[in-house]
């Protein structure tokens, strides 16, 4: 602690010397030209053509002083560059101001582009300019930041030294960006609805809860969208989509995170069969654009986006992959059994649809690593689902895996009003009986039901985790900027 407090004082002692001189630290005029993307764009083809004047700023990341002349290495958002700084060609002030610079602070500089011996471009300085000067040292250069906490605690520095995480957010933008162009050419409509909600519906999770004190009323920052998006299908807007934040109050680790981003979509006079062969599409499109391939690497295994993807129903994964006994999925006393020799924390009230679902959660997820969709739920875990034609204790849902998590999840809409009750009914029971999570009632909805919503299907993407797979990252903190994470006391 004392080397850096002594470093820092050194900095400072740099910093009011400067100031004695007259030198403004923290400009705020200098106008840049060029990117270090576009000056590398601008390289001749030939070693020994003229070059154009280019002006450019950037944070200085390495420096190697020869005297009267030295080597520094910059970097923008788009990339890093050398510079070539001579005394005899910015002028004795410039470079008196140069010697005073450091690893980590801001500079502005202008000039032609030439090539060294060793054939890197640089820019060979006429001008050079302190932009902002930095108090604290960067980390070592060679190592960087190696400890996740730090890097997730102090994300800017994580950003500044390590290539790796800059490629994983440029990626991520990536990634949103070409789902927004993809629905966009569909003619879907990007809409935003409320992150605070006096009722915390559309999914079964655990929710925040605040107070809005000019209204004098609880609200709860929302869990998921789907009741106000699908207000606007009824409202007549056929085709929504919406990217943005959800909230849960839950537990934290390398799959969740309490604020994560999502993507959901309604389409009017759609089935949940069709909505998997868009999210096929979407994603195949998504891979291209951003990986430029279908086939990829992830946390070691190879996932193949190509062509048709699996589909099966939950019962046969579970004697497909579990290799459970047909015989014994409608036999609650044997599913408890089998959950308990699986060390699978399970009620003894539980419906057999909550009981099979909680199952498939432990024995059949993690091995489902290509793309599959699981399809045919229980009415019991499906609250806003509608029921299917030829078996009404199931539903016409979907989720997909890959890798060995879920990454959406998928319906046709329930748009009976009158079911819509019963099942909300249904799910106050359960929140009686201790089950936080259940669906509360939702009246509101209900009736915007009553108006008619024409037969829609919607699904939810985590946004997170189709970045975590496109990127090879293990954990969700790898890719959220700011995870949430405890007081460094443990509070």
């Amino acid at each position: 602690m004392k080397k850096e407090t002594d470093f820092i004082k050194q900095r400072r002692q740099k910093i009011d010397a400067l100031k004695e001189s007259g030198y403004a630290l923290f400009p705020n005029n200098f106008e840049v030209e060029h990117t270090v993307k576009q000056i590398q764009a601008a390289i001749p083809e030939s070693d020994d053509a003229p070059s154009k004047t280019f002006v450019t700023a950037g944070r200085i990341i390495a420096i190697n002083r020869f005297g009267k002349s030295s080597f520094i290495r910059f970097r923008d958002t788009t990339g890093q560059m050398q510079a070539y700084i001579q005394k005899n060609k910015v002028g004795n002030d410039a470079y008196a101001l140069f010697k005073q610079m450091d690893v980590g602070d801001f500079i502005g500089i202008s000039g032609p582009i030439f090539k060294t011996k060793t054939g890197e471009w640089t820019v060979l300085c006429d001008q050079i300019k302190l932009l902002t000067k930095s108090l604290r040292s960067l980390p070592e250069k060679f190592h960087g930041i190696k400890d996740p906490e730090k890097r997730y605690r102090q994300r800017y520095l994580d950003l500044i030294m390590n290539q790796n995480t800059r490629n994983i957010f440029l990626t991520r933008s990536q990634i949103i960006q070409n789902i927004r162009d993809f629905l966009l050419d569909r003619q879907f409509l990007e809409v935003e609805t409320p992150m605070m909600q006096p009722i915390a519906g559309g999914a079964e999770a655990a929710p925040f809860k605040t107070h809005h004190n000019a209204l004098d009323m609880t609200l709860y920052l929302r869990i998921a969208p789907e009741l106000y998006l699908k207000r606007l299908v009824v409202g007549g807007f056929d085709r929504v989509f919406e990217i943005n934040r959800n909230f849960r109050n839950e537990g934290v680790s390398t799959r969740h995170n309490p604020e994560f981003t999502m993507l959901e979509f309604y389409q009017a006079y759609a089935t949940y069969t069709h909505l998997m062969d868009l999210t096929e599409q979407m994603f195949q499109f998504v891979a291209q654009q951003v990986l430029g391939t279908l086939s990829f690497e992830y946390q070691g295994e190879t996932i193949d986006f190509s062509g048709s993807w699996k589909r099966m129903t939950l019962m046969d994964s579970l004697v497909e992959i579990a290799g459970l006994n047909p015989q014994v999925l409608n036999d609650r006393d044997a599913l408890i059994s089998i959950a308990n020799e699986n060390n699978i924390k399970m009620k003894q009230d539980r419906k057999i649809g909550k009981i099979v679902t909680k199952l498939f959660d432990a024995l059949v997820e993690p091995k489902l690593i290509q793309p599959t969709f699981i399809t045919a739920y229980p009415v019991e875990v499906s609250p806003l689902s509608r029921k299917n034609d030829l078996n009404p204790e199931l539903t016409d849902r979907f989720e997909l895996f890959i890798g060995g998590r879920e990454i959406a999840n998928g319906f046709s809409e329930l748009n009976d009003p009158d079911d819509q009750r019963e099942r909300f009914l249904a799910q106050v029971k359960e929140r009686e009986s201790g089950d936080a999570e259940a669906h509360p009632m939702d009246e509101d909805y209900v009736e915007a039901l009553e108006y008619g919503l024409p037969p829609t299907a919607g699904e939810g993407i985590g946004i997170d985790r189709l970045v975590m797979l496109l990127t090879n990252s293990d954990s969700i903190r790898e890719v959220i900027l700011f995870p949430h994470m405890k007081n460094k006391s443990g509070n």
